[in-house]
């Protein structure tokens, strides 16, 4: 699992417990996204869509009681380093709004990569299933050229050597951008000066990337999306 078991109050569920968080009531201005009918939902029009692709897992995880959710789908299609992913997110009590983003999954630590930007529906009103179905057919109709690039990012971020004066550098950047957190800081040096995974061993900026990413696993569910964005775009400045 990978991307919100260490941040406090926040907990992975199978999908099924998604049921079991009471959805608000609607209103004439409010009409709620269920965290299930979201999940499912998106799981169907892409298993319609992504044909080339298989279905490896899906993780998710609930925050604030339930109240705030994160989902990732991951696919594979035949690589044994990557794959498709489709992180989502939604939200009971306002605090953000249902949001899809495309990405890739290392295989070997389950650390994200999105590149893009975030399809949002920001308005629970009475035909947000419509626009919501429009919205999810569109973003998983180019996730697979969205996934290509972050692939192709990948192998152009493996050829760049990287020590670690320059290492240390980028992660001040990325802190003064506020997409690391202080007490992410010595997760990620921590990560790049001695790597979990040996893939991650070599001295390049894919191998410091994943150090990132990492780091971003405590990201609450709400700046999860924008923060590994953020992250990837700073990086592929390089490239």
């Amino acid at each position: 699992m990978s991307l919100i078991i260490h941040t406090p109050g926040a907990n992975y569920v199978e999908i099924d417990e998604l049921k079991n968080v009471p959805l608000p009531e609607e209103t004439e201005s409010y009409t709620p996204v269920s965290h299930f009918d979201l999940a499912m939902n998106l799981a169907d029009i892409s298993q319609d869509l992504l044909k080339d692709y298989r279905f490896r897992k899906a993780q998710y995880g609930l925050a604030r009681n339930g109240n705030q959710m994160f989902g990732v789908h991951m696919y594979q299609n035949g690589s044994d380093e990557m794959g498709l992913s489709i992180g989502f997110r939604n939200s009971y009590d306002k605090s953000m709004s249902v949001g899809i983003a495309i990405g890739a999954s290392v295989f070997i630590c389950d650390n994200m990569a999105f590149t893009g930007d975030i399809a949002v529906m920001r308005k629970h009103t009475s035909n947000v299933w419509k626009d919501l179905e429009e919205m999810m057919i569109t973003t998983v109709y180019r996730s697979q050229h969205n996934f290509h690039r972050i692939v192709d990012d990948s192998i152009k971020l493996k050829e760049i050597p990287m020590e670690n004066n320059h290492a240390y550098a980028l992660m001040g950047q990325l802190f003064g951008h506020d997409v690391i957190m202080p007490r992410q800081l010595p997760v990620f040096k921590r990560e790049w000066l001695k790597p979990k995974h040996e893939d991650f061993q070599p001295r390049n900026m894919w191998s410091l990337y994943n150090a990132g990413t990492e780091a971003l696993k405590s990201c609450p569910p709400n700046r999860i999306l924008e923060k590994h964005l953020k992250l990837h775009e700073l990086f592929t400045e390089f490239i």
